[in-house]
């Protein structure tokens, strides 16, 4: 059945409702891949009539940042309305997060955003752990009969065509896994901000029932601004980004690990002498040494990297800038299994034709079906066709399809040959989400150059099996760099809940590529773990001896990073795992967590510490910063961002007042320092006018003005200037 194509929003969900009657569960995105205005709709409907029962499938729904005070939302609200514009927040959201959903509605997620959710007694009842490959699954178990995602719209070579764009995650899944495509209906919104994008997301019009095209309705993508990179963030990069060999393959997520990870990356690429020095100052070869020496690398990318990831974040678009993200895979098994060993190369020759006749890629008497094969893959040059046992060559002359007899083998190469190989890809990627330099950068690729990059299903980037072949061949030397809360001493991890059952964010791929990476050979899963956590004004060590839940068993145990160094653990004894992490572990916690493991006869009663690893403070890298930063290295954002000068130096002091206010002894030193230090201070004068305080009009403003001048005049940053 052809697509119908509207531009009312009432109309499409008469229409759905008219489909699908009164019962609605509604299969939909994470991330930005939401039709927000289309979801608001169903939601209005819902809420408005009791007798629709609406229940929505989906993970990461996102919202505009909102402050719970005056002074965050002085700080706030004029940052949101300049840098997410008319984004149109989910009603359904407003309402979880008041706890105001109507009763005949549900919101059932599998991911949240991290610790959003985790005094919200509702969003934990309905929340589905489950390995993101498994969502397809198992919101079909759960009956599901209406799909709505936010799509982009082209016409190309005549035909309507849709993009499935940031989220052909699960979308492409659920519609393999359907036994009767009518079970479930599929319906769109279409945005202008979305860009187009390739590989596997594209998708005939016909493939939806319903698509909504209305240009009014078009609105800026959700992109969170870039924030600052912290010390202990930097050092933990900075050690995994010893670990990534040239010529293989990277998964990398979201956040400032992430990003630190990325600037380490380009630093060694860009200026290796200098990544070299600073990895010295650092101490990071003599105490990682050996690590980095069987499992990783520290020259420049002379092959570069390919990317297959879960989430295509920011970072990607700047290892692309920097020349480091361009080996390209080909999703050809003859084609790649030549590539990696190394018989032939990316530019074309006769062998490359030779070689993919021996190995049966395609017959010595060549048919139509291999002559559309080779021009595919840019072995043969555009407008080569057969025709009866000929080639018809670009130039217009004829030559017989047959590569047995050489004189005729070498007329074929003189006029059929292209120069380089096609098809190839950088990035293999299941759906995106960043900032908006990200998404405009993505916008403006030229159309062969965002071709390399292959959006497609969770299935087809997290797992081996249904593709293992390929994925062994491309995935060489991978590495799956992801982030946990804490560490056991056994070599467990926690990443998504509390040990009291408390769901913090969820499960997502990780599971997935720390399997993935014991698969195979020369894979490795790489957990970056901060090595303390703030708590109350108290600092705790994320390095526990064990916990009352776990994401990533002990079995599946490899390589995590703290600030403080590389611990390997594949392969280790539990003994050495101890003695391991204990390496890694902040100083403050070592003795403790020495103790708990010789009581538990983890380790023998003589053991100690090594000496070299006794000194895990933040005081030792923090010097080593400081004097990298005098050469300009290790800068706060290196990647910018859409916050300004006054808002990044506001966000610090606020977030420190708002610690401070916490505690009660804290916020009666902090009211005192605002009645000693809050006097008029015209350096001040351009963060007060951005907060509104420069002229305060009544007492609390007063108050406002005072506490905020008390933490301006500590802020290290303006001393720093000053």
């Amino acid at each position: 059945m052809a697509v119908e194509i509207l531009s009312s929003l009432s109309e499409c969900v008469d229409n759905v409702i008219a489909r699908l009657g009164r019962d609605l569960r509604v299969a939909t995105p994470l991330g930005i891949g939401k039709p927000n205005h289309l979801l608001n709709e169903l939601y209005a409907r819902a809420k408005a009539d009791s007798g629709i029962s609406l229940t929505i499938y989906t993970a990461l729904t996102l919202e505009l940042p909102k402050g719970n005070s005056d002074l965050e939302r002085r700080f706030l609200d004029p940052m949101v309305d300049r840098v997410f514009d008319n984004y149109p927040d989910l009603d359904y959201e407003l309402d979880r997060v008041a706890g105001t959903l109507p009763d005949n509605v549900r919101i059932i997620e599998f991911y949240f955003p991290a610790g959003k959710f985790m005094r919200n007694p509702r969003a934990q009842r309905d929340y589905i752990s489950c390995n993101y490959t498994h969502v397809a699954r198992d919101v079909l178990g759960r009956g599901i009969n209406l799909c709505v995602q936010q799509v982009a719209f082209a016409e190309k070579d005549g035909k309507a065509k849709v993009s499935l764009s940031s989220n052909p995650d699960v979308a492409l899944d659920v519609m393999r896994a359907l036994d009767n495509r009518h079970d479930v209906l599929f319906v769109a919104q279409t945005n202008s901000e979305l860009p187009f994008m390739y590989g596997d997301a594209v998708l005939d019009a016909d493939e939806f029932d319903f698509i909504v095209r209305n240009d009014d309705l078009d609105y800026r993508l959700f992109g969170p601004p870039k924030l600052g990179i912290s010390d202990q963030d930097y050092l933990i990069g900075l050690h995994a980004s010893t670990l990534v060999p040239d010529g293989g393959d990277l998964q990398v997520g979201i956040g400032a690990l992430g990003d630190a990870l990325v600037y380490g990356l380009v630093l060694r690429h860009q200026n290796n002498a200098a990544y070299r020095s600073a990895l010295q100052q650092f101490g990071i070869p003599e105490r990682c040494g050996a690590t980095i020496e069987r499992a990783g690398d520290l020259s420049p990318f002379e092959q570069g990297l390919f990317a297959s990831t879960e989430m295509l974040v920011d970072g990607f678009m700047y290892l692309h800038q920097a020349g480091i993200l361009k080996r390209r895979v080909y999703d050809d098994l003859p084609l790649q299994r030549l590539l990696n060993t190394g018989q032939i190369t990316e530019e074309v020759t006769a062998k490359t034709l030779a070689l993919l006749a021996e190995r049966k890629a395609i017959h010595v008497h060549l048919s139509t079906h291999d002559v559309e094969y080779l021009v595919r893959f840019g072995v043969f040059r555009p407008g080569v066709r057969y025709d009866v046992g000929e080639l018809l060559c670009p130039d217009g002359s004829r030559v017989a399809a047959d590569l047995t007899d050489s004189a005729n083998f070498d007329t074929i190469c003189d006029r059929c040959l292209g120069d380089h190989l096609k098809q190839g890809a950088v990035i293999h990627a299941g759906f995106f989400l960043g900032p908006q330099p990200f998404y405009q950068w993505l916008r403006e690729l030229p159309e062969a150059e965002r071709q390399r990059i292959n959006m497609r299903s969770v299935t087809s980037i997290n797992q081996l099996y249904g593709n293992e072949d390929m994925d062994r061949l491309q995935l060489g030397n991978a590495r799956f760099v992801n982030t946990g809360m804490m560490v056991t001493m056994s070599g467990a991890v926690v990443s998504d809940g509390l040990a009291d059952g408390t769901v913090v964010s969820g499960v997502g791929g990780q599971y997935n590529f720390v399997a993935m990476a014991h698969a195979l050979p020369s894979g490795r899963s790489i957990l970056q773990i901060r090595a303390t956590r703030e708590s109350d004004g108290e600092v705790e060590s994320n390095v526990v001896f064990n916990y009352g839940h776990i994401t990533i068993p002990r079995h599946l145990r490899d390589i995590i990073i703290t600030e403080y160094g590389i611990a390997d653990l594949r392969g280790k004894t539990d003994e050495e795992v101890a003695m391991e992490l204990l390496n890694v572990a902040d100083s403050r916690f070592q003795e403790q967590l020495l103790g708990r493991a010789k009581a538990a006869g983890k380790l023998t009663a003589d053991y100690e510490i090594p000496e070299h690893y006794r000194n895990n403070t933040p005081d030792r890298y923090h010097q080593v910063l400081v004097a990298q930063r005098k050469q300009e290295l290790f800068p706060l954002f290196p990647f910018g961002t859409d916050l300004s000068h006054e808002e990044i130096v506001l966000g610090g002091a606020l977030r420190r007042l708002k610690g401070r206010m916490d505690s009660r002894i804290d916020a009666i030193e902090a009211a005192m320092d605002a009645i000693m230090h809050g006097a008029d201070d015209d350096a001040l004068m351009p963060y007060l006018e951005r907060m509104g305080l420069a002229h305060p009009e009544s007492l609390k403003e007063t108050m406002y003005k005072r506490l905020l001048v008390a933490e301006l005049r500590n802020d290290p940053q303006l001393k720093r200037r000053g």
